[in-house]
């Protein structure tokens, strides 16, 4: 069998996958298996931060699966040291959890939000207010997180506790909130990745921020996919102006690794203790050392670079032909079209770029460091599928 038979007869159906076998690849460059070349704008949906095959990532996993690529949390290891160091020393946050992804590292800010409301108020105090069109994991707890009906459906009963409330409507959440007095967060992402790449707008983050700051509610911030230099910023919190008490954050930390951190602020860091939570391989030597070479390169002259070319990306899609709206932030973008994204998605492939979707719209997350040059051609190719 050759592996889309593989894959169909063993791997579980949970994917639609693209008519497409990748082999390998360099930089913002891959190949399927035969040899026919993409310009990679998708990175793994965010993770490839520095493309594929990242030689400064790739030298400093190996050199650590040599010396030690694995020891349990009941002991000290140098690379998970160092990388919670360097998130806090970059973001101004006091402690880190290590998870392996996004979803985990999002159960931890749950678990945390509420034992720090039940620690201060009570257990009764433990609702979290979510976004409509959010999406914060595949857990069943993230999932509930989750405000999209549509993602709900197959798996109730899902869990009490949350809370669901337009995006950008500071009276709706008001409103909500005046009604509750068993609220422990709100929990957001400031771009909705999988809700069709939409920004919270500025006019609704103060709100978020003014409520949680009046009634003690604390502010979870879910940059799985908005982190990591992705939005032209460290993190995209520190576009918004405010601070978050908990933060989540994933994807594009690990290079093409598995992890994920929950990191916490100065009314949480002291939530968790010894037995309230726990990861087999979060922290992991090998994917930390990794991590380290990610976000040790995420510099001032790197985020100038990923502002320059969102903004290309803006002006060379804003009113073309058959593109009805540009949305995002950075090198996450969304592109709301006349013809359906699968469609233009097909077109994009056969002419070698591949994209993606969210929320019925194509979606753009291309490598950090993508030379300017093939995002020229990968825009030319985009705007010729939408027409």
């Amino acid at each position: 069998m050759n592996v889309k038979e593989l894959d169909g007869k063993y791997v579980a159906g949970t994917y639609a996958r693209f008519p497409v076998v990748l082999s390998e690849g360099k930089g913002s460059l891959v190949r399927d298996e035969d040899g026919k070349e993409y310009i990679d704008m998708g990175s793994g949906i965010a993770v490839n931060a520095f493309g594929i095959a990242d030689e400064t990532w790739a030298a400093a996993v190996s050199a650590q699966l040599g010396k030690l690529q694995h020891c349990s949390n009941l002991y000290f290891s140098e690379p998970c040291a160092k990388l919670a160091a360097a998130l806090c020393e970059r973001t101004g946050m006091k402690k880190v959890f290590f998870g392996n992804s996004g979803a985990e590292a999002n159960e931890c800010a749950i678990k945390a939000a509420r034992k720090y409301a039940a620690d201060k108020y009570g257990p009764e105090r433990h609702k979290i207010v979510t976004l409509t069109n959010s999406f914060h994991g595949r857990t069943i707890a993230t999932l509930t997180a989750t405000g999209q009906d549509e993602m709900h459906k197959d798996f109730n009963p899902l869990l009490p506790g949350f809370l669901y409330t337009p995006a950008n409507d500071c009276k709706a959440l008001k409103a909500l909130v005046a009604g509750h007095d068993d609220i422990a967060a709100f929990m957001f992402e400031l771009v909705q990745g999988e809700g069709g790449v939409m920004p919270l707008e500025q006019g609704f983050v103060d709100c978020m921020a003014e409520l949680a700051k009046e009634k003690d509610i604390l502010l979870v911030c879910d940059e799985v996919q908005t982190g990591n230099g992705r939005t032209g910023s460290l993190y995209a919190w520190m576009q918004y102006g405010f601070k978050p008490d908990i933060m989540s954050t994933a994807k594009g930390l690990g290079g093409g690794l598995p992890i994920g951190a929950c990191l916490f602020g100065e009314k949480t860091e002291n939530t968790l203790t010894p037995g309230t939570h726990g990861s087999t391989f979060g922290g992991s030597p090998a994917v930390c050392a990794g991590a380290l070479t990610i976000l040790g390169r995420i510099d001032e002259a790197l985020l100038a670079d990923v502002k320059a070319k969102s903004a290309y990306l803006f002006e060379a899609f804003s009113g073309k032909p058959g593109i009805k709206a540009v949305s995002g932030l950075g090198l996450m973008i969304g592109l709301e079209t006349e013809k359906s994204a699968g469609e233009v998605v097909a077109e994009c492939m056969k002419n070698g770029v591949l994209v993606l979707t969210a929320h019925g719209r194509v979606r753009l997350l291309p490598a950090l460091n993508i030379p300017m040059e093939l995002v020229k051609k990968a825009a030319e190719v985009i705007i010729a599928a939408c027409a």
